[in-house]
């Protein structure tokens, strides 16, 4: 996970950088400013090409009646080929200064002008303003581009035009600077004498009109094949040289023109290979990018999907339990199996609840080889109808097994050692079995310890996540678990899957999952509430959720075959597979990308933009929150906290789903993980009878 991420955060960087921050203005659009005190005079009004080196600085011009045609920031896919063209049909040499990141895109127009007899230049990897930038930018454009050049074309060039320079009386002192820095290097720096302006795109005949040289003394005219719509610029092109060359003037390469030797020499092995990595690597930061973005979108629908599903089904199912009537009222008695393994912080709170109950009821605590005095503190309680089971250490699933085939009822309720009812929670959590289709009734399981965030953002995530989603899972007929906390079951239908297995780590989403797929219908009671113990910390979060979302992993992977069967189990398998695949495995999986690119986002593009969309989906969340609330009869004061359950719970729980896959794929078998008790199960004071 963590190579990944490095590998990731590097090709974002890469492309951040490589079309993020550069100077998105042509050549002529950014005016210099600032004193020119430094600038020697001799090259004030000398000429375009300059040697700025540490000794005396020297420049040159054209030959009389020589027009060194010169093209900046390509190569680009639709107008460098056009100007080849008609280059090549009009028997002109130019000088092509392109950029970086445009020869790594089209590496075999770079080659094209190699190969017809053009001179091809450095005009910086990023088209980053030389000037500006501070020496370390400098001294890594002028690498890149070099390797880029080797690598595309086999060749490096000792010319470089800077990106936003014009003529040498326009030089100011930090331009010198970034001169005598680029000469230290090894470049000689071409300006121009003329500047054609097609970059304002001003129409073809102005274009020629700033082209024409004013006497027969030798020009550099800047001109550009990429940067935008071109079409004035080939325009003017295909009349201008025929012009040109009937006023005698004849257009060469830059070292031509000024009569220096060929710049362009063949690249060793070492920067060639150097070169092509980087080209290669800035391809696949680019389909990095694509993929990410493709992704986003996907997590956004989802997102948004989930949104909009779990909301319209939980409005109609809060409209149909208004006047749900299961059927005749259910006052039968019902067995309560109390698994225990080291349950002493809490047992006795939540026995005192279950026999406040207003239901008739046993209770049976099956105590699963305990080592904190769970069993005997429940037998000095001396409770009527609170019967104790010892047995060796066997694992929550046996110890449940256990106490079925100790229950002298036919309604059987399971609760955790760390759960507390209210006092008609098991009375309301029978009352489906009036009908006989129903095998197993989920009920309304609420975060009991909620001070601090922590607490704070687990009752949000019970309250919009688990609550909303059972309403969905009631609707469609495929509720894919019945909490440990809190479930009813009826006997003859536990018996017919034969009990519960403990082949999985969710021993509760294995057995909803087995009893869908026997034909039996799993419902939602809303009104059956019972109050459990949040883990308090961090770590002990992490250790629930990590065995939850394992366990459910692998009982959908178990139930699989739900998803061909008919009838109850076929919508178990279509339905409820299909959510939990969507919305509680692919969407957390996408769940870093937002984040990834956000982090991009904020840094190379419109900070802006991405925070009004982060504040679009927050509010998308907070809306999804009241409502589900207001359908619970909660307060919305603990809503304050969703902004921040978003930098450290939400990645908390993407990651566990995460790490539960990559254990999964790996093969690997998860033990048992036990949650720390923390003795804070008590009746909350607004339920008490």
């Amino acid at each position: 996970m963590t190579m990944l991420l490095v590998c990731l955060s590097s090709m974002l960087l890469l492309n951040g950088y490589t079309h993020h921050m550069f100077g998105a203005e042509p050549d002529g659009a950014v005016q210099p400013s600032g004193g020119s005190a430094s600038v020697p005079r001799q090259i004030v009004t000398g000429g375009p090409v300059i040697d700025a080196g540490s000794g005396a600085p020297r420049s040159v011009s054209p030959k009389a009646r020589t027009i060194a045609l010169t093209f900046d920031d390509g190569p680009d896919p639709v107008w460098t080929p056009k100007v080849l063209d008609l280059l090549k049909a009009q028997h002109v040499h130019a000088t092509f200064f392109v950029v970086g990141t445009a020869v790594a895109a089209h590496p075999e127009l770079a080659r094209r002008i190699v190969a017809e007899g053009h001179q091809i230049a450095v005009h910086t990897f990023t088209h980053a303003n030389l000037s500006t930038a501070p020496g370390w930018r400098r001294s890594l454009e002028l690498r890149q581009s070099q390797l880029i050049l080797a690598g595309a074309t086999g060749v490096s060039t000792t010319l470089l035009r800077p990106p936003y320079s014009s003529e040498p009386r326009a030089l100011t002192d930090r331009d010198w600077a970034a001169l005598q820095q680029v000469r230290e290097a090894g470049y000689l720096a071409v300006l121009t004498t003329q500047d054609s302006q097609d970059w304002r795109r001003p129409g073809t005949n102005q274009v020629i009109a700033n082209s024409m040289p004013r006497n027969t003394a030798g020009q550099v005219l800047l001109m550009h094949d990429a940067g935008g719509d071109r079409s004035q610029t080939v325009e003017a092109l295909s009349r201008l040289i025929p012009r040109l060359k009937a006023r005698g003037f004849r257009f060469a390469t830059v070292s031509d023109a000024v009569g220096l030797p060929d710049p362009a020499r063949h690249a060793n092995l070492l920067d060639r290979g150097r070169g092509l990595a980087v080209i290669w690597a800035m391809r696949i930061s680019d389909s990095v990018l694509t993929v990410l973005t493709w992704l986003l979108y996907a997590a956004g629908a989802l997102s948004v999907l989930r949104a909009i599903t779990t909301l319209i089904a939980a409005r109609r199912h809060a409209r149909r339990m208004r006047g749900r009537v299961w059927g005749a009222s259910v006052t039968e008695p019902v067995s309560v199996i109390v698994p225990a393994y080291n349950e002493s912080a809490g047992i006795e709170a939540a026995i005192r609840s279950l026999v406040a109950s207003d239901h008739p009821l046993e209770v049976i605590v099956v105590d699963d080889g305990s080592t904190d005095g769970t069993a005997d503190l429940v037998e000095s309680l001396r409770i009527p109808g609170v019967r104790v089971i010892r047995q060796p250490n066997s694992g929550k699933p046996i110890a449940l097994n256990t106490g079925l085939q100790a229950a002298r009822f036919d309604l059987i309720v399971m609760v955790d050692g760390d759960t507390v009812f209210e006092t008609d929670a098991v009375r309301m959590l029978v009352q489906p079995f009036a009908d006989p289709a129903v095998g197993a009734v989920s009920g309304n399981a609420k975060v009991l310890n909620r001070g601090g965030l922590l607490g704070r953002w687990q009752h949000i995530e019970y309250v919009i996540g688990f609550n909303l989603d059972r309403r969905l899972f009631d609707l469609a007929e495929c509720m894919p678990t019945v909490p440990g906390a809190v479930g009813g079951f009826r006997r003859t239908a536990l018996e017919r899957i034969g009990g519960l297995s403990d082949v999985t780590l969710a021993e509760d989403t294995d057995l909803t999952m087995a009893l869908c797929r026997d034909g039996w219908l799993v419902v939602y009671e809303e009104r059956a509430v019972a109050w459990t113990e949040a883990p308090a910390s961090l770590g002990a979060l992490w250790r629930q959720r990590y065995r939850w979302c394992y366990g459910t992993l692998q009982a959908m992977w178990k139930h699989r075959g739900a998803l061909v069967q008919r009838w109850q189990a076929g919508k178990l398998g279509r339905r409820g597979l299909t959510y939990l695949m969507l919305f509680q495995v692919l969407l957390p999986l996408l769940a870093p990308v937002v984040d990834v690119f956000a982090i991009y986002g904020l840094v190379f593009l419109d900070p802006l933009r991405v925070g009004l969309v982060w504040l679009g989906f927050l509010a998308l969340q907070f809306a999804m929150g009241l409502y589900a609330f207001r359908l619970d009869g909660e307060k919305p004061g603990p809503l304050w906290t969703l902004p921040l359950q978003q930098f450290v719970y939400r990645q908390l729980m993407y990651l566990v789903v995460i790490q539960s896959v990559f254990t999964a794929l790996a093969g690997s078998r998860l033990r048992w993980q036990r949650m720390e008790r923390y003795g804070s199960l008590h009746m909350p004071a607004n339920t008490q009878s």
